[in-house]
């Protein structure tokens, strides 16, 4: 993005979390700056980074315009929703408290049945071992496997019934799983999506969005 972006985001690109705003952010068509954090040497448990930035030492952290800091991926998305209202997709709507009750209860559902079990996977099978905490285990991993897709089966029904989790647009709810996602895809666990043929149109759709596509460019 172009470096007179007033947005700057520090983080990485091949971070899920980052992945996450980088998607918002293209989404509301806004420009921004990506800083990269570096990781290898510590930076992101810093005490300037820890004092500055984030005091949990973790990425991503987004530093608006108006001088405005907030951490955490999913508030960095719904901050950008609220602050730029108006400007590109809409991802959380507002015109009705049924609207936005479904929206959050759908932004619920990936926090709470999707995002625990397909993280864990991509722990166990990638990060673990990045980090230097051994290989995985493989006990966990089916435990995890075995539990998303009793929930997917969940969302096979809830999909039947309308194209997005939330009802019939694509909100931050659909956004927030596609690092992850898209993660258990390279591992080749593709068969989450693939063998749920409504769930399969979902995955398709939102992947297909050009604002995945921007994330997968920069990785």
């Amino acid at each position: 993005m172009e470096n007179k972006a007033k947005i700057t985001l520090y983080g990485l690109s091949m971070s899920t979390c980052t992945q996450r705003v980088i998607a918002a952010l293209t989404e509301k068509g806004l420009s921004f700056k990506l800083v990269s954090i570096d990781f290898a040497g510590g930076e992101h448990k810093s005490k300037n980074y820890l004092e500055e930035k984030n005091p949990f030492g973790v990425i991503p952290v987004l530093i608006d315009e108006n001088g405005f800091k907030v951490y955490e991926s999913r508030a960095i998305c719904r901050y950008l929703e609220t602050q730029y209202k108006g400007k590109g997709a809409e991802l959380i709507p507002t015109k009705d408290a049924k609207a936005q009750g479904l929206f959050e209860q759908a932004a619920s559902t990936e926090i709470s049945y999707f995002d625990p079990y397909a993280s864990g996977i991509v722990f166990e099978r990638v990060f673990k071992k990045m980090k230097g905490q051994g290989e995985a285990d493989e006990t966990k991993v089916a435990e995890y496997k075995k539990q998303l897709n009793t929930n997917l089966d969940v969302y096979e029904k809830i999909l039947s019934k309308q194209p997005y989790l939330a009802g019939e647009t694509f909100t931050l709810a659909d956004l927030f799983h596609l690092p992850y996602g898209a993660w258990l895809v390279k591992l080749g666990e593709g068969n989450f999506f693939e063998s749920r043929p409504h769930v399969k149109q979902w995955w398709d759709k939102i992947t297909a969005r050009v604002s995945w596509k921007t994330v997968q460019a920069m990785e």
